[in-house]
């Protein structure tokens, strides 16, 4: 199964990034599990200079934004 991290602290954007990566999976019909990640070290394994972050299969495919919900559903597709 795919799995999809949200990198953050858990500030409002974090989540506001978690809802809109469960938003385009409903819109893609594809299952992946959705982890969020607060730890910091783990955080800063991925490279990520400002939250939050996206790695999608174990790629990082977006920090320091939010993508909008039919980005993210291609980069899903992509993975």
């Amino acid at each position: 199964m795919l799995e999809i991290k949200v990198l953050g602290p858990g500030c409002a954007n974090c989540r506001k990034l978690e809802e809109l990566v469960r938003d385009a999976l409903a819109t893609t019909g594809l299952q992946a599990e959705v982890v969020k990640v607060t730890d910091m070290n783990e955080i800063l394994a991925y490279d990520v200079l400002k939250t939050p972050g996206l790695v999608i299969g174990g790629k990082l495919v977006s920090s320091g934004r939010i993508p909008t919900t039919a980005t993210i559903a291609e980069w899903i597709r992509a993975a």
